[in-house]
């Protein structure tokens, strides 16, 4: 069973690298992976769990947190906070439904530190259904939400592990999602209370570990690469951000912080590294104003790093 879900793993990580270094290649086992992906690493996910004592991933715990029409979901993390995950995330989600037309849904975990409003470009809060349920706003086709559609500027939140996890089963529980294909959750960095408890109830299909090449980064990487592997989470690999600055005028290629550390903590967790996104200033400016740089054309120089996306068509 493990090889079936790595094997399924790799066909959609195969498809992530190749968007992300800004090829056109195209991935032939990427619909049935994403097709049985979910199937493959829940039965996977308990197996593990049933071994070591401990629950695993279930329909019914989809059904209960409203999921039981998505299709698979899949999780963005990072160890540190600053790392780019969020810019991944977003970059994801819209790339999946602008370019492909699959039906997607972000949702922003991070209830302390929420960038989705802005990244997204929206800011007005949610409507309520006439049963009671959010009605997540949608940007560049895809569903979303977050607790800064609920923050009045500068305010924080200031709540412990239990109020966090409680607000985020709200967000899943209490959004009316509709049918997706994937449910993309951009998690709050670290490998406290809230990643724990979200690795554990969530049917996550697998996770996405984003770092940037300094070797601080790197070290909270690598634990919370271990932290989805003791709640059974299959690492799709990892994503390596502020990989180098190119000059626009000379061509230039300079590794500020580094080179090599996040390729070598992938070989080391035995997954892929899917691609290496460069220092780039249009990057910043459309996540500013809310134009992730996968709604420009897969050719454009800034829309290719982020652009992670498969190259055929959407899980039935």
């Amino acid at each position: 069973m493990r090889s079936q879900v790595l094997n399924l793993c790799n066909g959609l990580a195969q498809c992530l690298r190749s968007a992300a270094t800004g090829l056109q290649q195209q991935s032939p086992q990427t619909p049935a992976a994403l097709r049985q992906l979910h199937t493959a690493t829940a039965a996977a996910a308990a197996a593990a769990a049933a071994a070591a004592g401990g629950p695993g991933p279930s329909k019914a715990t989809a059904k209960r947190l409203g999921l039981a029409n998505v299709q698979h979901v899949v999780a963005v993390a990072s160890g540190k906070g600053g790392v780019g995950k969020s810019t991944v995330a977003v970059n994801l989600a819209v790339a999946l439904a602008v370019q492909h037309g699959w039906r997607v849904g972000l949702l922003d975990a991070d209830i302390h530190g929420p960038s989705l409003p802005t990244m997204m470009g929206l800011h007005a809060e949610p409507e309520a259904s006439p049963e009671g349920l959010l009605l997540p706003p949608e940007s560049h086709r895809v569903k979303c939400m977050s607790m800064g559609f609920f923050m009045k500027g500068d305010t924080p939140v200031v709540w412990r592990g239990p109020i966090v996890n409680s607000a985020i089963d709200r967000f899943l529980m209490g959004t009316a999602w509709g049918a997706l294909d994937l449910l993309v959750v951009d998690m709050p960095p670290g490998t406290g209370d809230a990643q724990i408890g979200l690795g554990q109830r969530l049917p996550l299909a697998g996770a996405v570990i984003v770092s940037t090449p300094q070797d601080v980064a790197l070290l909270d990487a690598r634990r919370g690469a271990q932290m989805f592997r003791k709640v059974h989470v299959p690492l799709l690999g990892l994503v390596e951000n502020m990989s180098y600055y190119c000059c626009p005028n000379c061509g230039h290629q300079d590794n500020i912080f580094g080179s090599g550390g996040v390729a070598a903590a992938a070989d080391d967790l035995g997954v892929d590294l899917l691609g290496q996104v460069p220092l780039n200033g249009q990057i910043r400016q459309q996540s500013d104003v809310g134009c992730p740089s996968s709604c420009q054309h897969p050719t454009a120089p800034q829309g290719r790093p982020t652009s992670a996306l498969p190259h055929e068509s959407k899980p039935s």
